[in-house]
């Protein structure tokens, strides 16, 4: 294959550069399987739990579940090399391996060079996720919650039984509802309300009510017909404040759609595929855009760091580097994640946030440079210079 004879050119395709890849094959394998069964158990949980909230179908449960391990694998994998690396060089060098390696001259730029066939499988692996995949696996997920939530649209509101909305806020009781597929109205009879409205508990019945959408807001509301409003009857409240309003028509607001909306649409632009996400005029896409590379693209500026940090004295500290890396990996993709947001391509329409992975660069090359001493002999030119120019300076003239 053409591929060996650059290999052989790179000479990373020695016996000592295969040992490398070998054992980072293994512990790659190894930590995405232990990391996987702990997301696989957490995402199973919190399915559940929305499955109960919003009344998904045990048939989805399983569906859904794989849909959101599939997003999380990038990241999954990311963080499974970054920590093979160290593990794999913290071994050379805690087996004394690595000591000989460097004593004919191979160091840490040579292991570097040693891991990049790893590196590169990986990275083009991540980027066909984050470009083709992870898009379809959430446009599926939409797909089922979607689905989901108009199979639950007429029969949310329930005959006999109390019902609360709004986080508690507002608790509803129908004798009598009826549920119409062939529109989005649902009819009720002799209805029951208590609300809570700015901290004061307020009683509205109603002799008939009907369920709606806003068609320009696509909140949910009641419409009460034939009813009448207690206000200040709960309570120590004073005989004044007590008061009865009968009302022929009134609209109570039991879903806000704001929020639902916001949160719709941000999953909408994730599921969107990445060639239709080349419209650099929405702030929204722009950023979708950038994180499906970015994430790839951080794979390889943390392999670097992950053979610095594998470096450890044979007597040193066993797991220092492994916890350093985790804190290090947790800060960088944090900060890739705020500003992926809104407020970050705006401030910064030219980076975006790419100027995260150039702050890491910066910290990479200041290691490396700390490590082997470069502050050192730049500051000690400096002092130099300086104390030569001072005793010139200091020489008196004859």
């Amino acid at each position: 294959m053409w591929i060996k004879p650059i290999f052989n050119a790179l000479n990373i395709n020695t016996i000592i550069a295969k040992y490398l890849r070998h054992n980072i094959w293994v512990l790659l394998l190894a930590i995405f399987a232990i990391i996987t069964l702990v997301v696989f158990g957490n995402q199973l949980v919190l399915v559940i739990k929305e499955s109960l909230k919003h009344g998904i179908p045990t048939a989805d449960l399983f569906s859904l579940i794989g849909f959101k391990i599939i997003a999380d694998v990038p990241l999954v994998l990311s963080l499974s090399l970054f920590l093979a690396i160290i593990l794999s060089i913290s071994k050379l060098y805690k087996n004394s391996e690595a000591v000989i390696m460097n004593a004919i001259g191979l160091g840490e730029r040579n292991f570097i060079l040693f891991i990049q066939p790893v590196v590169i499988v990986i990275f083009v692996f991540i980027l066909f996720l984050t470009a083709v995949v992870v898009p379809w696996s959430k446009a599926q997920k939409n797909s089922i919650m979607e689905r989901t939530k108009s199979s639950a649209e007429f029969s949310f509101i329930k005959q006999d039984e109390f019902q609360t909305f709004k986080n508690g806020n507002i608790v509803f009781y129908a004798s009598k509802a009826k549920a119409d597929n062939s529109s989005d109205d649902q009819e009720m009879e002799a209805v029951f309300i208590y609300a809570l409205v700015a901290g004061e508990p307020i009683i509205t019945l109603a002799k008939y009510a009907q369920r709606y959408t806003d068609s320009v807001t696509n909140s949910v509301y009641l419409r009460l017909k034939e009813g009448r409003r207690y206000y200040g009857f709960l309570g120590n409240n004073s005989r004044d404040s007590k008061k009865v309003l009968d009302f022929d028509l009134y609209d109570l607001q039991i879903i806000d759609s704001k929020q639902q909306n916001a949160i719709a649409d941000y999953n909408k632009v994730e599921a969107v595929p990445t060639l239709d996400l080349l419209d650099f005029n929405s702030v929204d896409k722009t950023a979708e855009l950038q994180q499906r590379f970015v994430q790839p693209f951080s794979v390889l500026i943390l392999s670097a760091l992950g053979v610095l940090l594998g470096k450890t004295a044979p007597r040193g500290g066993k797991n220092l580097g492994v916890l350093v890396g985790v804190v290090i990996f947790i800060l960088y993709n944090n900060a890739l994640l705020i500003f992926k947001s809104d407020h970050g391509q705006v401030e910064y329409p030219v980076l975006g946030i790419w100027w995260v992975h150039i702050l890491m660069l910066v910290f990479i090359f200041s290691f490396y440079a700390y490590r082997h001493g470069k502050f050192e002999k730049l500051f000690g030119k400096i002092s130099r210079r300086f104390s030569t120019k001072d005793a010139i300076d200091a020489k008196p003239v004859q």
